[in-house]
């Protein structure tokens, strides 16, 4: 029965890890866009996968105790609980995170900053006449940041495109 449930434990942190690192590619490129080696990628994401396993462990040795502490006292039994069981159950929660969260921690090491970075930049765009500006900027960098949109893709047939002049 113990074992079942570390299966399905494992099964659980490593869903969680690989769809954490799925969901947070951005981020990793980030970080290795700011000078974060593979190591300290796979580092990172082992060791959130084994503090994952080990909360898991801790409210499971905390509920087993209690189980146990609690039908001790209806029975009028003493209530004793070894140290080797519930160190045990927290070994084995440890081992288990650390083997879950091994493939994810690999798949995240080798994510390039170039391939996760690139929906971040857009064009932008010179609002249509009379619309305000999300830009909180001053004037000067809101003419410098945002260009008119003249791609013949959005125009309409027929309509006029202005030329770009002075650049």
């Amino acid at each position: 029965m113990g074992a079942v449930a570390l299966l399905v434990g494992a099964v659980g942190v490593a869903n969680v890890m690989i769809i954490s690192v799925l969901e947070r590619r951005q981020e990793i490129g980030l970080r290795r866009a700011l000078g974060a080696t593979k190591g300290q990628i796979r580092i990172q994401f082992l060791t959130e996968a084994i503090l994952l396993a080990l909360t898991g462990g801790v409210a499971g040795v905390t509920l087993g105790a209690a189980a146990t502490g609690i039908y001790a006292h209806t029975k009028g039994w003493a209530i004793v609980l070894p140290p080797e069981a519930w160190a045990g159950g927290l070994g084995a929660t440890i081992l288990i995170g650390a083997l879950a969260g091994l493939l994810p921690a690999i798949r995240a090491a080798p994510v390039t900053h170039t391939s996760t970075l690139e929906p971040l930049t857009l064009r932008r765009r010179k609002p249509a006449p009379g619309a305000r500006s999300a830009n909180l900027g001053t004037p000067e960098n809101t003419a410098r940041l945002e260009e008119p949109a003249d791609d013949v893709a959005t125009a309409q047939p027929g309509a006029h495109v202005p030329e770009r002049r002075g650049r």
